[in-house]
């Protein structure tokens, strides 16, 4: 893959932030998504609680995006790890079992608002550091290690919190974010002062239209993709993240280490996924990728047909974790060959906001599916392939309508 000409020493400190921050924030997500599951013991307030603290992040990542094109990028980042300290260790000292609920309600919106101005932020510094095709290669590396933190993070939380309970899990997650700022520390990007003097208002106004304009009219097929990409969230996501958590507590009836076993699973193969991405980036065409969407639907066939049949709980939980991890590989795939055309199509003053954008739109229908399927799993607890399949269908359908959109993308790239 040429990892000697994508890994210089901004990219590397980059990285090495990124595992830490990741890893904190995989294991606080881990171990508060099994405190509200095992203290509710309900679908519909867990994904209520997620899709709430979503909010933030796709009503600011536009500012997020503005921001990371006017400002200096490494302090950006340096601040909002900071903070993002900060708010962990004030929960940590504030938890007690009568707020819990609250508290958690309150840490994933302060975590969700820094995120949607950190996000666009690193999302930037990749085209910055690399260019062409590393640009692919830049973005599979910044997957393979959330794939790592993925990996490894949920069998420590799961370990720590059914060991400890949530407060050692919040510290660990305290120390990475503080880590990740000294990283970022180091690094050294180029930062060209843009003239700030309009006045807060007409700065965000000139802004948003301008990366509009880009995105609906100079490269429309942008939009397009997004839009595209928020589809497939709303199933894809909706069903993995609230049904398999959920599943494997609630329906299948199966301790946390299950939860965190199938966790691992994920990230392991999201790695593999991620690598796969990286060695495909000469060899995968644009036309191709609606094969991908249909591979995600059809992942999920399985994991609802064994419901039907007369096995334990033991082998339903194995063939959904594998159905999963399937459809995790697949979606790492599609996702970064999105990312890295919608990138290598943007100018570097725009990436900051286009970037933010690419959040927006795609995290926008999550909130929505997360609700949808909290409801679904809710309803039909006890018939669970009433919701993976007809899912799996649907997402087959969005990939089989998508093939011409793939095709023209392919042509005009050439």
């Amino acid at each position: 893959m040429g990892f000697e000409k994508v890994f210089s020493k901004n990219f590397t400190l980059l990285i090495l932030g990124q595992v830490s921050s990741l890893f904190g924030n995989y294991i606080i997500k881990f171990a508060l998504s099994m405190y509200v599951l095992d203290t509710t013991g309900s679908a519909t307030i867990f994904a209520s609680i997620l899709s709430i603290a979503t909010i933030p992040t796709i009503l600011l990542s536009p500012l997020g995006g503005i921001l990371a094109d006017r400002a200096n990028r490494k302090n950006i980042m340096v601040a909002l790890d900071t903070l993002s300290g900060v708010f962990v260790l004030c929960a940590a000292l504030l938890f007690t079992k009568q707020d819990g609920i609250v508290l958690t309600g309150i840490l994933l919106v302060c975590l969700s608002v820094l995120g949607a101005f950190e996000s666009p932020t690193v999302q930037a510094c990749v085209p910055q550091m690399q260019s062409g095709d590393n640009i692919i290669k830049g973005n599979a590396v910044v997957n393979q290690v959330a794939a790592v933190a993925a990996l490894i993070a949920p069998i420590l939380g799961s370990v720590l919190y059914t060991a400890f309970g949530l407060k050692p899990v919040l510290y660990a997650g305290v120390l990475c974010f503080f880590v990740t700022a000294a990283f970022e520390c180091f690094i050294k990007l180029e930062y060209i002062p843009i003239d700030n003097s309009k006045g807060l208002l007409s700065i965000i106004k000139s802004d948003f239209l301008t990366s509009m304009r880009f995105i609906g009219k100079e490269q429309s097929c942008i939009l397009k993709m997004l839009l595209l990409s928020a589809l497939v969230n709303f199933f894809v996501m909706g069903t993995a993240m609230v049904g398999l958590p959920y599943i494997v507590r609630n329906v299948l009836g199966l301790n946390a280490e299950y939860y965190g076993f199938a966790e691992s699973a994920l990230g392991f193969v999201a790695i593999i996924g991620s690598i796969a991405a990286g060695l495909l980036t000469e060899k995968m065409k644009p036309g191709k990728l609606s094969i991908v969407v249909v591979v995600l639907g059809v992942f999920l066939f399985p994991a609802g047909i064994i419901f039907l049949l007369p096995t334990t709980a033991i082998t339903r939980y194995i063939v959904n974790t594998v159905s999963f991890c399937g459809m995790q590989i697949a979606a790492y795939i599609f996702s970064i060959f999105a990312l890295s055309m919608i990138q290598q199509r943007t100018p570097n003053h725009l990436t900051g906001k286009v970037m933010a954008y690419v959040a927006a739109i795609s995290m926008c229908a999550q909130p929505l599916g997360q609700m949808v399927y909290g409801i679904l799993f809710d309803q039909f607890s006890n018939a669970v392939f009433l919701v993976l399949l007809p899912t799996g269908i649907l997402v087959c359908m969005i990939g089989l309508l998508a093939v011409n959109f793939f095709k023209r993308l392919e042509r005009n790239s050439y």
